[in-house]
């Protein structure tokens, strides 16, 4: 199977222009395509992770890659799947940020010479002059086709700034950019990108006469509709210290059941036909596949070694026995914890696994604790301090776990 029927098979393709000049360009290798990545945050999170091993695939098949950093587009932001307008971020914050997201990458993508690289469009975009863009660039948009376009439409009832309505040209002239600089040919993006996308090939079109092609990649949904690791807000990031590789194996371990095999198929590099029998499987054989699929996502992201310990660390967990060594851990002093025992309510709080007493106590009564595997009804459960110096699991909700151990 060539690349791009791979990429069908997996169901990474939502839309295409040009498809027939996109098949032949990727399964001959002949793509030099980008994909753009916002610095805003320090780390990247799993709402990439498609982006990355889509990346990861092409280049497998002899494709370039064009790793595009916005450290020019992060001072704007993406209105694009927003209902309001993002934080504004320093110079320096983005400069940071794009340090991370080099580092990160990787762990998927090769940057040996010849085979991908990296540019931030900060490299041209800040040196731009306002009037001169208007001119070269502006010119070639319609604000009419603009305003139908969906990522301002859904913005324009709750408010769009105006600085918000200049990223799509700002994301057309990288493509034209990349086009001239690099001789890109092709660009990549999620579903919310296409209007986007579509506005830097109709940029080189009419400013070169070249085309250029676009693509959307179909990000998964998750069963409570919103895309994986879209905002900071209980995001999972890649990076170890943000999101250990235990928490990180336990989200995929307890992804929907609905939501495995979609999964496996999009996110994994496990061979199409072993995906196609596994379908097959009977239901019984759901724990399998998510331990499948947690393994195989960890190991990418974290390597083998980190892997087989989350493995190892999700095993004690549900099973009792074996090594738990490396379950995320909140160690305390001796001298933290008073003689008669600690509070459940305090505990939680201390672990960091609740941001206050109330809210600890309303997860409480909601029946979202477990300690050592019982739930826990009781706001005046004490923890003694002889179980602490042995280790108490705590689980908050079904996928956050911690050992709290006297040490």
């Amino acid at each position: 199977m060539k690349i791009y029927e791979e990429l069908q098979a997996r169901g990474l393709i939502a839309q295409v222009t040009d498809e027939e000049q996109i098949r032949e360009l990727i399964n001959n290798g002949g793509a030099k395509f980008y994909i753009g990545f916002d610095p805003t945050a320090d780390s990247l999170h799993v709402g990439h992770f498609m982006a990355l091993c889509l990346m990861k695939r092409l280049q497998m098949a002899g494709n370039k890659p064009i790793v595009l950093l916005g450290g020019g587009t992060g001072h704007i932001g993406d209105p694009s799947g927003r209902t309001d307008m993002r934080s504004m971020l320093t110079a320096e914050t983005i400069n940071h940020n794009c340090e991370c997201f080099k580092k990160q990458m990787s762990r998927f993508i090769d940057f040996s010479e010849g085979e991908a690289i990296v540019v931030n469009n900060a490299d041209w975009l800040l040196n731009l002059k306002y009037v001169e863009l208007l001119r070269d660039v502006g010119a070639c948009f319609s604000v009419n086709n603009m305003l139908r376009a969906e990522c301002y439409k859904q913005r324009m009832e709750r408010g769009l700034s105006f600085l918000e309505f200049n990223y799509m040209i700002m994301q057309a002239y990288d493509f034209l950019y990349l086009h001239n600089n690099y001789g890109c040919n092709m660009q990549f993006g999620g579903d919310d990108q296409w209007s986007n996308m579509l506005a830097g090939s109709d940029l080189i079109r009419r400013k070169t006469g070249d085309d250029a092609f676009s693509m959307t990649i179909t990000l998964l949904m998750n069963s409570e509709g919103k895309k994986m690791g879209k905002t900071a807000k209980g995001a999972v990031w890649l990076d170890p210290n943000k999101t250990s590789p235990f928490e990180f194996y336990q989200y995929w371990r307890n992804v929907d059941d609905a939501d495995v095999m979609k999964c496996i198929r999009m996110l994994t590099f496990i061979p199409i036909e072993e995906i196609d029998a596994m379908e097959n499987w009977d239901g019984s054989r759901i724990n399998e596949k998510k331990e499948i699929l947690a393994y195989a996502l960890t190991e990418l992201v974290h390597g083998a070694e980190e892997a087989e310990k989350a493995k190892a660390a999700s095993y004690a967990l549900f099973s009792g026995v074996g090594d738990d060594s490396n379950m995320p851990t909140v160690e305390f002093a001796d001298a933290d914890i008073a003689d008669e025992g600690v509070n459940v309510i305090d505990l939680l709080v201390m672990m960091q696994l609740c941001p206050s007493k109330g809210e600890a106590r309303r997860l409480l009564q909601q029946g979202g604790v477990t300690v050592d595997g019982e739930k826990v009804s009781d706001l005046g459960m004490v923890i003694s301090k002889a179980s602490l110096k042995e280790g108490v699991k705590v689980r908050k909700g079904k996928k956050v776990y911690k050992k709290a151990i006297i040490g």
